[in-house]
């Protein structure tokens, strides 16, 4: 199985499935003489973390990261950094009565026809849980890149939307309810909805709303590694993201370009941003906004007809414990993305600069 690695000059290798021993990756590239803060590491993952809140999957795990490589005494020393995260509460009986079939929306399927062979228990290699890998990754580079502020947040969950500009929000607020919505009158009707549809038996989708501030100018590599194509490509990595949009996205294209055009002020920032904060997909030091939408959490507790290993119609029985929404434990996931993109992009600037 290839595509186990992202980045250029900031990568990250991940392995483990879902309900073996363990998951972890192989973080190369983080230069020497950086002072990890582990205790907020671990905070990116309480963040993520299953059993959080009720309104998330109740299976427990505390994600504790173990570092093998790359750290001494506190600091890296720019060798490889190598980590563990041990599964602790799988419970892969639950899972015995998917054996052989697939499951409606699931990578059930597709494994099974690109290899040959699959891990049934919780998805194996295609579940979330692997996502917790890129969260350790991503807490690094938030180090790496502490001038930046990166903020992700649900800006709506099912047909509940926040009604704000992104400039009118306190970001602080967004870690003080389950949601991670920092509107709280938002905040209480999405955990409503959340709950009134876990107690149906089914799931509902959303967005979540990412904000870059304090990006320095020239971060992208025209033509085919564009900033923006990078963020792209590093939201629709993650699981359930069915869209990406930046600036002013879909919204634009109904436009004409007088009122489109971000007019320059003397300084070379822009009177309005509709651009996102990216031009010819290099930065341009405004603030880069985007929106990443989640569907809907395919496993439901409700039974669904589907087929068979041999192409027969069954019934997929909904047991397990799952996430009603993913979108409130996927505000880290998209922050840890974002920020893997923006070290890549950082370090290679460091490098072109230093061949000058």
């Amino acid at each position: 199985m290839a595509g186990n690695s992202f980045g250029k000059v900031f990568t990250l290798t991940s392995f483990g499935e879902s309900h073996g021993a363990a998951i972890g990756g192989i973080i190369d590239g983080c230069p020497a003489g950086l002072k990890l803060d582990f205790e907020a590491i671990q905070t990116e993952m309480q963040r993520r973390k299953p059993g959080q809140s009720a309104i998330v999957t109740q299976r427990k795990e505390e994600d504790d990261v173990k570092f093998l490589s790359g750290i001494f005494e506190g600091v890296t020393t720019g060798t490889p950094i190598g980590f563990v995260i041990e599964n602790t509460n799988q419970k892969s009986n639950d899972y015995s009565h998917i054996k052989n079939i697939y499951r409606p929306s699931h990578a059930d399927y597709t494994y099974d026809k690109k290899y040959g062979i699959r891990d049934y228990r919780g998805g194996g290699r295609s579940s979330a849980r692997e996502t917790a890998c890129r969260v350790v990754a991503g807490a690094i580079a938030k180090q790496l890149l502490s001038e930046i502020k990166i903020n992700a947040f649900v800006s709506s969950v099912g047909n509940i939307f926040i009604d704000k500009p992104y400039q009118d929000l306190d970001f602080t607020k967004t870690e003080s309810n389950s949601v991670r919505c920092p509107d709280m009158d938002s905040a209480a009707k999405m955990e409503n909805l959340i709950k009134k549809i876990r107690k149906d038996g089914d799931t509902v989708g959303g967005t979540i709303t990412c904000v870059l501030q304090n990006v320095p100018v020239g971060l992208g590599e025209p033509v085919f590694d564009k900033l923006h194509a990078e963020l792209g490509k590093a939201m629709l990595s993650i699981n359930a993201v069915k869209g990406f949009e930046y600036g002013s996205g879909f919204c634009g294209a109904k436009m004409k370009g007088s009122e489109h055009n971000d007019v320059f002020n003397p300084d070379g920032s822009t009177k309005s941003n509709l651009s996102g904060g990216i031009q010819g997909g290099i930065s341009n030091g405004m603030d880069i906004y985007f929106r990443v939408a989640f569907k809907p959490v395919a496993t439901l507790m409700q039974n669904q007809e589907t087929i068979d290993t041999k192409g027969n119609k069954v019934i997929a029985e909904g047991k397990g414990r799952h996430d009603p929404c993913v979108v409130p434990r996927a505000v880290p996931i998209v922050e840890a993305m974002a920020a893997l993109v923006l070290a890549n992009f950082w370090l290679l600037n460091k490098i072109n600069k230093l061949n000058d």
